[in-house]
């Protein structure tokens, strides 16, 4: 250690030290120079301690201790402060229903996308959210999953997709069992936010994974309380209205969010927050509160990234209590440097190559206050999402992508095409078309033309798969499903291992309702997403909400 670095609390030990006696004079101990006087013990007069250590060496060994001391008592405290952080976090199961997407694989650089579900839950169920949620008589009832999207990291890092699917579309939820009680819960089809309550987070992840064949890596779950704490810590979010807005209610709409600004731009925070992403009467429908999440979303993620929260320590200490307090997170990014991590990912993608959507959907003809799934326009986005390709068009072409990408590697069947069974479901069923009779029979006996004679026809009713796949339920028979795949010229992509089939099945889906080859399909290019995904680009400044008549003042 240099003398320099002792000052402040070391320079104690500087003055403790005294003068170095000049050549040929010795100390007398009080400072007089003569000769070894009484007392001395040793060369150079200098007195020593029962341990033969002279007084300056004494000094610098306690405060050697000190010093330890203290670096030992601030390590300690960063260590519990770090503990602290941890324990706030709450944790659950990543998926608690069943589920048939696999991982994506890996580019030919070793890296995969990641994708996050984001859940808003309407939880009423503390006196805070009571409070902000603005309906006593729920208080007690399972949460809902009131707002959903999901954050797609691309492999390279470079881009990011957000898509919200409403919260009032319906769509098939998979069986799925609490986690908490055990209790299992069967397949239905309802409104999507209705998960929630059917087996927790894990479980609106996997209506998500049934719907979109997407791998879904992790999901957060953040409730009223904690987007009130979270925007205060951020410091408030600025967002924009054409015209003066109050979501109250009306006699033909009660409820409302309460949201109340005039025209312009405002930064919002606290309550005020949350009203705004609760506000769906003032902007016409569900699908346009999506829009003003996404335009919260985008704001937010701009603030971040222009202030310089990891050089204020106050700041950043603030957020860290904050954040862990109000996020519930799926099991393996339970910890503060994982979700540190995940930040310092997502913190890399430059504001203009990120893109907010919402799937595309059409008006559910069984309600018409509900949604549906726009068919092939929604099949679109989750082949983007699958593919990895940009939502924007600034990032490589899916063909160059495939030509440096990892494809699946072929494996040698492990028994003859004739000794082989397979069964063929049909699942060309759609939420807005019936399925197509005979379907599962026309295929089974196309593969026995090719030699695969033990091929049948499953005759349960039939299933709702956007895409058409092979599935296999253990290793062994990989190859025997991907010579399957090749005979109908299906990708070997779309191979996938199941636990829900006891052997090689053909899941003929809605994009293959007609032909005895399944039809080569283009990949979509980056940007190439469907007209009605209301896309946003992050950087956009210049977005402001349009008001509902009825909701202007």
């Amino acid at each position: 250690m240099t003398r320099s670095s002792l000052r402040g609390e070391g320079s104690a030990v500087e003055e403790a030290i005294p003068p170095a006696p000049r050549k040929g004079s010795t100390s007398d101990g009080r400072g007089r120079h003569g000769g070894g006087g009484r007392g001395g013990g040793g060369r150079g007069g200098k007195r020593r301690d029962a341990g033969g250590a002279s007084p300056a060496r004494r000094v610098l060994r306690w405060s050697a201790t000190a010093l330890a001391l203290v670096v030992l008592g601030t390590a300690g405290a960063g260590y519990l402060y770090y503990q602290h952080l941890n324990n706030n976090i709450r944790k659950g199961q990543r998926s608690s229903g069943d589920s048939k997407a696999q991982r994506s694989r890996p580019n030919a650089a070793g890296q995969t996308p990641m994708n996050i579900l984001l859940i808003g839950s309407d939880s009423r169920n503390s006196d805070a959210n009571v409070a902000l949620g603005g309906s006593r008589d729920n208080r007690g009832t399972p949460p809902r999953a009131d707002v959903q999207m999901l954050i797609h990291l691309a492999a390279d890092r470079k881009s990011a997709a957000v898509v919200s699917i409403p919260r009032d579309t319906r769509v098939d939820i998979p069986k799925c069992t609490d986690p908490d009680t055990g209790e299992v819960y069967p397949p239905v089809n309802k409104i999507i936010n209705e998960s929630l309550a059917r087996g927790g987070p894990g479980c609106t992840l996997a209506t998500w994974e049934s719907l979109t064949g997407v791998y879904i890596d992790h999901w957060m779950t953040i409730d009223f309380a904690g987007v009130v704490k979270m925007a205060d810590a951020i410091g408030g979010v600025e967002v924009c209205v054409k015209q003066n807005v109050w979501d109250h209610p009306t006699p033909q709409a009660p409820g409302g969010s309460g949201l109340k600004l005039t025209a312009g731009k405002h930064k919002v925070k606290g309550k005020q927050a949350l009203q705004w992403l609760r506000t769906r009467h003032a902007w016409g429908s569900d699908q346009m509160r999506a829009r003003g999440q996404h335009m919260y979303l985008n704001s937010m993620i701009r603030t971040l990234q222009h202030q310089n929260v990891f050089t204020d320590t106050g700041r950043l200490m603030n957020l860290a209590e904050t954040a862990t307090k109000s996020l519930e997170v799926s099991e393996e990014v339970g910890t503060v440097k994982k979700l540190y991590d995940l930040g310092m990912q997502l913190k890399t993608v430059p504001t203009d190559r990120i893109t907010m959507t919402t799937m595309p959907n059409i008006k559910d003809w069984k309600d018409e206050n509900h949604l549906l799934p726009d068919g092939a326009n929604a099949a679109r986005m989750w082949k983007m999402l699958r593919d990895d390709v940009p939502f924007d068009d600034k990032g490589p072409s899916a063909d160059a992508k495939k030509r440096t990408g990892k494809s699946a590697p072929s494996r040698t069947p492990s028994v003859a095409a004739d000794r082989l069974g397979v069964l063929v479901q049909n699942a060309t069923r759609t939420a807005t078309q019936a399925p197509v009779g005979g379907r599962a029979r026309e295929i089974s006996q196309e593969l026995a033309g090719k030699g695969f004679t033990r091929a049948a026809a499953d005759t349960s009713p039939a299933l709702a798969e956007d895409e058409t796949l092979v599935r296999y339920p253990s290793a062994d028979m990989e190859g025997d499903a991907q010579s399957v795949a090749k005979a109908l010229g299906i990708p070997l992509s779309s191979v996938r291992k199941s636990t829900d089939v006891s052997g090689v099945t053909v899941v003929v889906g809605a994009d293959w309702r007609t032909g005895s080859t399944y039809p080569e399909e283009a990949t979509p290019k980056p940007g190439e997403l469907p007209d009605n995904s209301d896309a946003i680009n992050g950087s956009d400044e210049n977005q402001c909400m349009d008001v509902y008549a009825p909701y202007r003042w």
